[in-house]
């Protein structure tokens, strides 16, 4: 399914989160991904009830790593149920060394065991420096060789490009990993206007098998959002219907 990172139209609010929503959902999106998991509605319910009214799934949420530590992670977990969401992401950390993401590997593991029984994810988002030299290797791949399954691989394709990486290879040396995945052009602005190899990104995607969630992200954020991820979405389609990727749709 296709969902919107709600990142991507962070500054088009003014006419009331609840409109954005159901603007959303008239564009043909399934589900949103939250870019912080309180920044909506302090109450879970009141967001249930504006997502259930607006016909949208929480296909995932972003969250800060101190709220999968300690006392949080119940709260963070309660929530979560509460508003329909199972995927807990952590947009962004510094790995630096390898001991380091060894070590922030092992936390990852240890919370996807204790998530497992609510039927909940953890997971770690893709930035550009993820991808950079680093003692022989990178901090991807550091990091998510040293995880257990469980840990999902949310890969951003054009921050992996950004990178000097290929999101393509990626997604082969780290089959099914992805159950959600960002997807953002690179060298250009909507989906399938750059150089993101996207028939093999999303064959890849439909290969695994547990790939659940495609989401479009647009970092702009301006007047022309809308319209940009409008056009990722329509570009988008057409490559899925057109190749073997059409069972993600």
């Amino acid at each position: 399914m296709i969902g919107l990172q709600l990142y991507s139209v962070r500054r088009l609010t003014g006419g009331g989160f609840p409109n954005l929503l159901k603007v959303i959902k008239e564009m043909g999106f399934a589900g949103v991904e939250l870019a912080g998991l309180r920044d909506y509605c302090r109450e879970p319910a009141t967001l249930r009830k504006l997502l259930d009214d607006a016909s949208l799934q929480c296909c995932g949420a972003h969250v800060r790593l101190s709220a999968l530590c300690g006392d949080k992670l119940k709260e963070t977990v309660a929530f979560s149920r509460a508003i329909g969401n199972r995927f807990l992401i952590v947009p962004w950390m510094i790995l630096l060394t390898r001991q380091g993401c060894q070590e922030r590997a092992g936390f990852f593991s240890a919370v996807a065991d204790k998530l497992k029984a609510e039927g909940l994810y953890i997971g770690y988002h893709a930035h550009s420096c993820d991808f950079r030299l680093m003692a022989g290797t990178t901090p991807w791949d550091e990091f998510f060789s040293h995880t257990g399954p469980d840990v999902v691989m949310q890969l951003d394709t054009g921050n992996c490009l950004r990178g000097g990486a290929d999101p393509a290879t990626y997604l082969a040396r780290y089959p099914g990993r992805a159950r959600t995945m960002h997807l953002k052009e690179y060298g250009g602005r909507s989906i399938g206007e750059g150089c993101v190899p996207w028939r093999q990104v999303l064959d890849l995607c439909a290969a695994s098998g547990r790939t659940e969630w495609l989401i479009i992200e647009d970092e702009g954020g301006g007047a022309e959002a809308l319209r940009t991820v409008q056009r990722s979405l329509d570009n988008l389609r057409g490559l899925l219907s057109s190749g073997g990727a059409s069972l993600l749709l």
